[in-house]
Formats: C-alpha cells, structure tokens, sequence
C-alpha cells in the first residue's frame, strides 16, 4: 500500500509519536510544509486542534470527503462529523 506524502485537509492519520500514539485523528488545518492541525471529535475537539509534526504522523490514503466539504463550505466542522470518519478506525 502506497503512503500519500502531502497532506491534504480531511485526510486521516495515524498518531506515531506523543501521548495519543496509535490513535487516529483528522487532518483540520495546514500550519507550514512541517506541521499540521488535528482532531478527532472526542479527546481532540475541532475547537482545540493539536499542532503535530508531520514526522511524528503516518499519512493513510484515504480522505474524507464530508470533513473536507464541511471545511470549504462554513470553516469548520462538527465533532461528530470527525467521530463519523473516525469510526472505522476505532477498535470494536
């Protein structure tokens, strides 16, 4: 499986380094080409987004599409529409 290397808004990526590693998360903001804005709906509000090192995060392929159009659309998005994209990556 091939691993995108830009990030993109609304893109998913899996926390390697810090206290939440091993969590999934979304990608809600663009900070420079090193750093990026996350959130995941539940620990991690939209509101309060954690600054990650692009380093410090495995990009996954897939992006969601109601994230990002939520995004273009008001500037922000619902902590339950990040659980909604979430919701496959969490451990049943």
């Amino acid at each position: 499986m091939e691993i995108a290397k830009v990030p993109q808004l609304g893109q998913i990526v899996k926390i390697l380094r810090g206290r939440d590693s091993g969590d999934f998360a979304v990608i809600v903001g663009l900070v420079d080409q090193r750093s990026v804005l996350i959130a995941d709906g539940r620990t991690r509000k939209f509101d309060h987004p954690k600054k990650k090192n692009l380093l410090h995060l495995e990009l996954q392929n897939e992006t969601s599409d109601i994230v990002v159009n939520s995004l273009m659309e008001t500037g922000r998005v619902t902590n339950g529409k990040l659980r909604h994209a979430l919701a496959k990556y969490l451990p049943s």
